[in-house]
């Protein structure tokens, strides 16, 4: 083990300050995940390609930096993940496929070339869904994603190798994406946590998606705060990014002052079935939550639209146009994986009028959300309503003895997404089987310092384990 690692500590903010203090060098902790990752990673799958040359070129540089006095960044010699539908510079990018041949990126996402900046080392891709279009980690291109509390589980998707990578003890933390839900859910399905920052917080090589958000899976809310202060910003390209914000996230945890915030909970959001263990986990953690951050809880029936299948629908659709542009539909269905394949199946008989019908849905359930939140300041909820299920799937279609085909087993994220909404994922307990539980709290649009200061005050009086237990 390297020299003083653990003195250090596993988190991204311990590993900058042991690096930039000269404690210990970014070489050795390279050398340390490289020994997990060496142990780990082929028992998890978690990583998808690897490049231990310009990672250790990377280590070396912020080395020799710190050496001649410079200053390299609060993410100083930090190893990281990068999901495999993002790009770094000399890394092919797959997004999960082996439809289209990976693309060796020439140059960084704006999300990865900020955290690059801020002296974080890249070592390889992260597993992802395919075309990240699934519950479950698990593609024909590259095999099943295995969760590291329990082998036998999914740690969900789409951004499952980066839940697996940090919570397995592979990297401190690692990129993820979140469309419906695929930050978030992973890290609730690892005991992570996983924040989905206000909708264009951090700028996109491209503003295509009006519902997809970069982001971290990390171990610690502090790790959060402060991968959001090194990736939040414009991107050129991206038409819905924001500027950069003037708060300082990482601050804001210690400082900013959120007693009296209105808050309701909801078991349910008024239209999913939920397993009962998961409902009351997570119940007894809102309640801590609330007594911990000193929240007024407000009494209030909430009964949202369900989207998912038009959430669903929409997602079909665009991947089938894809597919037919690139002159790959129709496919046969032993090249694509099972949750692509099977959207692409249910939805195949899509109209015009079907979308206009699922738009006019998304329209009313971003209006309810507007409507809620005029008056409120957080939303707790469970972040899925089962526990992690099997590793290469299917999604469970029923919860709690009813059919979940239209809810599925994590429906609680997709209305942040629609309304642009900061929401974020922290530890709520395990299960009587050991899985770990997410509670899921979702704020006001732009003030993503509520959230994360809120789940700061949680953490100090309610500490979770940092990582899986038995990797």
């Amino acid at each position: 083990m390297a020299r003083d690692f653990d003195t250090v500590g596993a988190t991204a903010v311990a590993i900058a300050a042991g690096v930039r203090e000269r404690r210990i060098s970014a070489v050795e902790v390279l050398d340390h995940f490289w020994a997990r990752i060496g142990d780990g990673n082929p028992r998890l799958n978690a990583f998808v390609h690897l490049d231990p040359a310009e990672a250790r070129a990377a280590a070396a540089a912020i080395d020799r930096r710190i050496a001649a006095g410079e200053d390299v960044g609060p993410l100083a010699g930090v190893p990281f993940g990068i999901k495999d539908n993002e790009d770094c510079r000399l890394m092919p990018t797959s997004s999960g496929t082996g439809l289209y041949p990976p693309v060796v990126a020439t140059q960084d996402s704006p999300h990865v070339a900020r955290l690059r900046a801020a002296g974080a080392v890249p070592v390889g891709k992260t597993a992802t869904a395919e075309f990240g279009l699934d519950g479950v980690t698990s593609t024909v291109a590259f095999g099943t994603t295995r969760n590291p509390w329990n082998l036998e589980r999914t740690p969900s998707g789409s951004s499952g190798g980066s839940s697996a990578a940090v919570a397995g003890g592979l990297v401190p933390f690692a990129t993820g994406s979140d469309g419906g839900g695929s930050i978030r859910v992973p890290a609730a399905f690892t005991g992570l946590v996983g924040l989905k920052s206000t909708h264009g917080r951090i700028g996109r090589p491209s503003g295509m998606s009006d519902m997809s958000c970069a982001g971290a899976l990390t171990l610690t809310v502090r790790d959060a705060a402060r991968h959001l202060d090194v990736a939040a910003g414009p991107s050129p390209n991206d038409r819905m990014s924001l500027p950069r914000p003037a708060i300082n996230y990482e601050r804001a945890i210690d400082l900013l002052d959120v007693a009296g915030c209105k808050t309701v909970w909801s078991p349910d959001l008024g239209f999913a079935p939920v397993d009962p263990e998961i409902a009351q986990i997570v119940q007894a953690a809102a309640r801590d939550f609330m007594r911990a951050a000193k929240l007024v809880q407000v009494e209030r029936s909430i009964a949202l639209t369900n989207t998912y299948p038009d959430w669903a629908r929409f997602a079909a659709h665009r991947l089938e146009a894809r597919l037919r542009q690139d002159g790959l539909w129709p496919v046969a269905p032993d090249a694509i994986s099972g949750g692509p394949r099977d959207l692409l199946q249910r939805f195949a008989d899509t109209t015009l009028e079907d979308l206009e019908a699922s738009q006019r849905r998304l329209t009313r359930l971003a209006r309810e959300v507007g409507e809620l939140f005029d008056d409120i300041d957080l939303l707790l909820c469970p972040t899925a309503a089962t526990e992690p299920y099997r590793a290469e799937g299917p999604m469970p279609i029923e919860v709690a003895g009813r059919d979940a085909r239209d809810t599925n087993a994590e429906p609680f994220t997709i209305f942040a997404n629609v309304a642009w909404l900061p929401s974020i994922s922290v530890p709520a307990g395990v299960t009587r089987a050991g899985l770990p539980v997410g509670l899921l709290v979702t704020g006001r649009r732009h003030c993503d310092e509520v959230l994360l200061r809120a789940a700061h005050l949680y953490e100090q009086a309610h500490p979770w384990a940092l990582g899986a237990p038995i990797l």
